[in-house]
């Protein structure tokens, strides 16, 4: 898939030092289910994205340079969801806008996606701010219902979420 700036494509495995310039960086994963990559970790993730379906390699136009992921899975009742992270150094480009736009319709299009939604923490002001840009529309703020890591006597710190979603019928065509 090919953008006016971007190459949205299936992972290779020697893409694991591209991944591991984001997935190492604190600041980047902070919000997500996975603590910081190794690079022995993004060995293997980056086998694992290269099998996968749902994971897409975006890269510069310009140099193929590998500057983040978007993740598009299929579940039930033709609702797709949306995720993404990108490397720091990239970051307030519309990088990620431009991929998403990309991706989710190329969904409605090519895979007859009925919805997409999208899963943020409130605390990733980014996150949701992108997805509004998207015209994805909040539909709900749900109160410390998921946890990823756990304090130090092992229990889990629990965490808000917003859910945002967009219907094919409402998502512009070109």
């Amino acid at each position: 898939m090919v953008t006016e700036r971007l190459i949205l494509r299936r992972f290779f495995p020697e893409d694991w030092r591209d991944m591991y310039e984001y997935l190492s960086d604190s600041e980047v994963v902070r919000y997500e289910p996975y603590e910081v990559f190794s690079e022995k970790d993004c060995k293997k993730e980056a086998r694992v994205r290269s099998r996968s379906g749902d994971f897409w390699a975006v890269c510069l136009k310009s140099d193929d340079k590998l500057i983040g992921n978007m993740y598009m899975a299929k579940g039930d009742f033709d609702t797709w969801e949306l995720g993404y992270v990108f490397n720091r150094a990239y970051h307030g480009h519309g990088y990620a806008t431009e991929a998403a736009r990309a991706l989710i319709s190329y969904v409605f299009a090519a895979k007859q996606a009925h919805r997409v939604i999208a899963h943020c923490t409130p605390l990733n002001e980014r996150s949701w701010r992108l997805m509004e840009r998207l015209g994805m529309r909040r539909e709900s703020h749900n109160l410390k219902n998921v946890w990823f890591k756990r304090d130090g006597d092992g229990n889990p710190i629990w965490l808000d979420s917003y859910e945002y979603a967009i219907l094919s019928h409402e998502w512009p065509t070109p």
